[in-house]
């Protein structure tokens, strides 16, 4: 049970990540559907995947400006920083803060163990106690913390679809075990200081202008390359492909309601959010490459199975994600609904409208 208790309309909301694919489609979002926001978003900006991509998300928001009655100010810093954040919170005084900015990818936390530690564990620790210390001298500090947790913290559960009642006590690799501790960290500091916060598992978002390691992307960029695509466990895996637009209405959604205090009195709440739908990889593959032919990325003679490949399972990889999301459609009225040939297609004219300029 939650209760709407946040306008946000006129409020400060500080969006970390904010060049990231979630980050920037929310911020744009927010300056569309809210009155006078005041909009903070920070990002380092790291050379994890190409940085054009950040900078065209950045002034995909700038260029709102002048059309809404808000205002977005972007901070270059890291959340790792501990003087950049709380000078953050010093000159802003957010209301609400979304923490977006993560180290992502499951196999690469495998060689860059480092990298998540710092931004996931570090930057996460910062995050709440500038969320702490925004109530000291008796000042009303962050109303809600809302933050992406991962469907990987499931590891690999055998049951399905994955409810957040499960048990994820076994991850499977560094990635998942540094969102698992979010989700601890944030319990700690909701009981100990009374932050309310929201935790979303996020599932295998996909869209336009979205992440390059991700593999509906990769596959593409080494198709039009005519390089073979690897499709692993031989095609035996499923995914909850989630589009974006309803990862951005599902964290909107949340961040106007505060968590009513749980069984223990706590201010603490995680919801899955993906698409309900896992698609089989094989199905996937075949789906993006008829979207990357008719929106002429690819030419229509492209002999397609003569460039894949299907190999065995990658570390850290799990066969199936699934995402029970009856607890967000029972308190917010919202489930994910955009189909997997819609959300490629929309991918696929972005491609080659991006790719082309």
């Amino acid at each position: 049970m939650l209760e709407k208790n946040i306008d946000l309309n006129g409020k400060t909301i500080l969006v970390t990540g904010a060049a990231g694919f979630i980050g920037a489609n929310l911020s744009i979002d927010l300056l569309k559907g809210f009155e006078n926001v005041t909009l903070i978003g920070i990002d380092n900006m790291n050379e994890y995947y190409d940085v054009s991509l950040k900078e065209y998300r950045l002034a995909e928001i700038r260029e709102l400006e002048g059309s809404v009655s808000g205002s977005f100010t972007f901070v270059k810093g890291s959340i790792a920083d501990r003087d950049c954040v709380d000078r953050l919170f010093k000159t802003y005084k957010p209301d609400v803060v979304v923490n977006l900015a993560a180290q992502a990818g499951v196999r690469y936390s495998i060689d860059n163990p480092d990298a998540y530690v710092e931004s996931n564990l570090i930057g996460f620790y910062n995050i709440l106690e500038a969320c702490r210390h925004s109530r000291d001298n008796g000042e009303k500090g962050v109303e809600h913390l809302v933050y992406a947790s991962s469907s990987s913290v499931y590891g690999s559960n055998k049951k399905i679809p994955y409810s957040t009642q499960d048990k994820v006590d076994n991850p499977v690799s560094l990635y998942a075990a540094t969102k698992k501790s979010n989700e601890l960290l944030a319990h700690a500091y909701a009981k100990l200081y009374g932050i309310p916060s929201t935790g979303l598992r996020f599932f295998t978002v996909y869209g336009p202008a979205g992440r390059p390691d991700m593999a509906y992307f990769g596959f593409t960029n080494k198709l039009v390359k005519n390089e073979t695509i690897k499709i692993f466990n031989y095609g035996n895996c499923k995914r909850d492909f989630t589009y974006i637009d309803d990862i951005v209405t599902g964290v909107r959604e949340v961040m106007q309601r505060v968590p009513l205090p749980n069984e223990d009195g706590v201010l603490y709440k995680i919801y899955n959010i993906g698409n309900n739908r896992p698609e089989n990889l094989l199905d996937f593959v075949e789906i993006l490459q008829e979207e990357l032919k008719a929106a002429k990325v690819l030419p229509d003679d492209y002999d397609f199975e003569a460039h894949k490949e299907l190999v065995g399972m990658q570390p850290g990889d799990v066969e199936v994600t699934y995402a029970d999301v009856s607890e967000l459609e029972r308190d917010f009225g919202f489930k994910p609904q955009t189909d997997l040939r819609t959300g490629l297609r929309r991918f696929a004219r972005w491609y080659r409208e991006f790719y082309e300029n």
